[in-house]
């Protein structure tokens, strides 16, 4: 059995010797929508050598999970926009536009920030315990779903700088040309804080703080939601009704997109496992979509299926009765956090080459990549 295992590694790796390179170089096209008008802040990148391996990087990243109109994306430490694409991880230094008459939601686990038309984010830190986001202009809604002790949601905007208090729904509206910003809490609680006293907005009310930094303020009751808020609460809606979440821990970004592209079985070995529905004959994992090279991991895997996030980024693909279908492994428990990979692959190639898995790497030279899978019959 040793030597049939040896032997199967070893073809593997002849046969994407054979065909390395071929899909690890596509690149995101250009937008050439951002208006020229607008002014953005100084570009905020990381440290220079972000994109090693062998630095630690964050347990989890910001997915963009949904699209509606023309919206871009600047990675951090990148000079040119370019059109932003569903399941794409964002991570920390990493801006969003949404262009006018657009939408686009992001998922950061027990987090979800969507922003309206003409709106401009960017991603200050997206750390384990730290999510911390500066709204440059338009608008926000933040739903908190878990708050876990010690963790943290801050928005900054020109006027302050917030920190949610309690898990809920919050709204922040900024226009840069009034230097004033509006905060509206749904439900929850949180605070405001700047050069003054820290101000407290809760349940059901609205603040309008001006001056730059200073903490004036005035409060008034929430108005009646808008059409962006009715939007941001059918969102979140199906979140309470969504049947994965029986079978993934909380934190796995994306889970709420299978429930209808795919099914739950049990089968031995594995337990519970998720089949996806509508794919061709002969599918296989990492088919259809395409690489990135995305600091800090490396090479990422960017799947182009509106459910794939959650599969290719946590848990395993497993073969099980001639289909395959994506194992989340097991749920730990209360203030464990799932660790997000870019992908569930090995590589091979390039000058002193070796494989690694879970985690992307970077190689001067051919290079390839190939499936680690779980196959019973073989009993891996």
């Amino acid at each position: 059995m040793k030597s049939l295992r040896q032997s199967g590694w070893v073809f593997a790796i002849l046969l994407m010797v054979s065909v390395s390179g071929m899909c690890l170089f596509a690149q995101d096209g250009e937008n050439a929508g951002i208006p020229t008008s607008l002014s953005y802040p100084n570009n905020q990148g990381g440290p220079a050598d972000a994109g090693s391996p062998s630095n630690d990087p964050p347990a989890r990243v910001a997915r963009i999970q949904f699209i509606s109109g023309e919206v871009s994306m600047q990675p951090g430490g990148v000079n040119d926009w370019v059109a932003a694409n569903l399941n794409r991880p964002l991570t920390s230094s990493d801006r969003v536009w949404a262009d006018k008459d657009s939408r686009v939601e992001l998922n950061v686990g027990g987090g979800y920030l969507r922003l309206s038309s003409e709106s401009s984010l960017t991603l200050t830190n997206v750390g384990d315990n730290t999510i911390q986001a500066q709204l440059d202009q338009g608008v926000l809604e933040l739903t908190v779903r878990h708050l876990e002790p010690g963790e943290i949601y801050e928005i900054d905007t020109p006027n302050l700088a917030f920190t949610v208090m309690k898990a809920g729904v919050y709204r922040f509206d900024v226009n840069p040309n009034d230097d004033q910003t509006w905060v509206t809490v749904r439900k929850g609680y949180g605070e405001a804080t700047g050069r003054g006293s820290a101000v407290k907005v809760s349940d059901g009310e609205q603040v309008r703080f001006t001056g730059q930094n200073s903490l004036q303020h005035t409060a008034y009751a929430a108005p009646a939601p808008d059409g962006f808020d009715d939007w941001a609460k059918v969102r979140d809606k199906r979140l309470d009704s969504s049947q994965s979440a029986r079978y993934v821990a909380p934190g796995v970004i994306g889970y709420e997109d299978l429930d209808a592209y795919g099914n739950w079985q049990v089968v031995p070995t594995y337990g519970n496992i998720w089949v996806p529905r509508s794919v061709p004959v002969g599918w296989a994992p990492y088919r259809n979509g395409h690489w990135a090279w995305i600091n800090p991991w490396g090479w990422t895997w960017v799947d182009d299926a509106p459910w794939g996030f959650a599969p290719f980024h946590y848990g395993r693909w497993v073969s099980y009765g001639g289909y395959w279908g994506w194992a989340p492994g097991p749920i730990i428990g209360v203030g464990w956090r799932p660790y997000y990979a870019p992908a569930l692959v090995g590589w091979i190639g390039g000058a002193g080459w070796g494989f690694g898995v879970s985690f992307g790497f970077g190689f001067g030279g051919g290079c390839g990549w190939f499936r680690r899978r779980h196959d019973r019959r073989a009993g891996r």
